[in-house]
């Protein structure tokens, strides 16, 4: 597109943090931009996030390296707006089973390599470095910490975006019910809601989460998906000294602001029940495994009070990468769709800002266009 910021009309599909995050920069870049949430926002996966900011596993140098732009946006917003409690920086820690040493040393030099920090600690060290762990659940080999990494909740940094992005003129329009991407001659044209609701536009960003690559396919585009079905379960705000991520082999777990936790994990998602039209359902017993799984591995083995439970499909491309940028077959459309939208949100947003304002495809979103499913 070789239109100037002021005359580009971006209608943005999406009310989780990449749309957000993307629709929040163009405006900043002076396009004029409508946010569409078929629900409220963070509505969907964003709001049932374990938001683990964190490039940890073994990955593409080209992934590696977009994950650690993301936290570096993070921890711009961290000194812009200082003493944000759903912002935070206390590390992570991670440990695998006895049999998973070697996979485990092989990932901290994996990360050393790459220039991340990490440290091996012996469970007798742990409780010096990071509070709140039940150091008899650690394996004797020990666990890998890594001092860089944080958390994030969702859905107030989804709100001071939009807040963010009003003030800058732009519209957020939410509840509007699913959008259908317009167009005419091989591009985009505007976006209609079956609410009724309609926006003209040069361009247009699907940011629907699980949705996409559905919305793609009426577009007659294919994309690679392998999403599933995932639960997040909070508990009641408890006293637990916990400040780092864990990533244990039966549970996930981070703070939360308001002093509860929240968990998930691989196991418990194969554990939710789908049913042949569509719909799934949680087992309690899969709840109560997760948080009995979670109490083994904090320090004191407290007692933890289920708040609440959500589950719903989390996002994730078929090659696990993440997928950013324009079609090549409709002008004008935009992709955003990933697994990791807490750890890439605020570059995502950037650097799709950038590409449609300019016209120009940003270097650093090569490896990720939706192209690479045809090819």
């Amino acid at each position: 597109m070789t239109s100037t910021a002021q005359e580009i009309r971006v209608a943005v599909v999406g009310g989780g943090i990449l749309g957000v995050s993307t629709a929040y920069r163009l405006a900043r870049r002076g396009a004029a931009v409508t946010l569409v949430s078929d629900g409220a926002l963070a509505g969907g996966a964003s709001g049932r996030s374990l938001a683990w900011l964190n490039s940890a596993a073994v990955r593409s140098p080209e992934y590696h390296r977009l994950r650690v732009l993301g936290i570096d946006r993070y921890r711009t917003l961290a000194a812009r707006e200082p003493g944000l409690d759903w912002l935070r920086f206390d590390g992570g820690l991670a440990w695998g089973t006895a049999e998973q040493e070697a996979d485990f040393r092989e990932r901290l030099a994996h990360q050393r390599a790459n220039g991340y920090e990490a440290d091996w600690l012996s469970p007798a060290e742990i409780a010096g470095v990071t509070p709140g762990v039940n150091p008899a659940a650690v394996p004797g080999c020990g666990a890998i910490f890594n001092p860089g990494e944080g958390w994030v909740d969702l859905p107030p940094l989804i709100e001071l975006l939009a807040e963010e992005l009003t003030g800058l003129g732009g519209e957020v329009v939410t509840e509007a019910g699913p959008a259908t991407v317009r167009t005419a001659g091989g591009r985009v044209t505007g976006v209609t809601t079956r609410s009724g609701l309609s926006w003209d536009g040069d361009a247009v960003v699907l940011a629907t989460g699980a949705s996409t690559p559905a919305m793609l396919s009426r577009l007659g585009v294919s994309l690679g998906d392998r999403t599933p079905i995932s639960l997040l379960v909070r508990t009641e705000r408890v006293n637990a000294p916990l400040r780092a991520v864990l990533n244990t082999p039966r549970v996930s777990i981070r703070p939360t602001p308001d002093g509860a936790l929240v968990l998930d994990s691989g196991w418990s998602e194969e554990e939710i029940v789908r049913h042949e039209d569509g719909t799934f359902e949680v087992r309690q017993s899969t709840v109560a495994g997760l948080l009995a799984e979670a109490s083994a591995v904090l320090a004191g083995t407290p007692r933890l009070p289920l708040q609440s439970y959500a589950a719903g499909p989390k996002p994730i491309p078929a090659d696990g990468e993440p997928v950013f940028g324009r079609l090549e077959e409709i002008a004008g459309c935009h992709v955003a769709f990933t697994h990791s939208g807490a750890t890439l949100g605020l570059i995502a947003g950037e650097l799709l800002a950038d590409e449609i304002v300019t016209g120009r495809p940003h270097p650093l979103l090569s490896a990720f266009r939706p192209g690479r499913f045809r090819r």
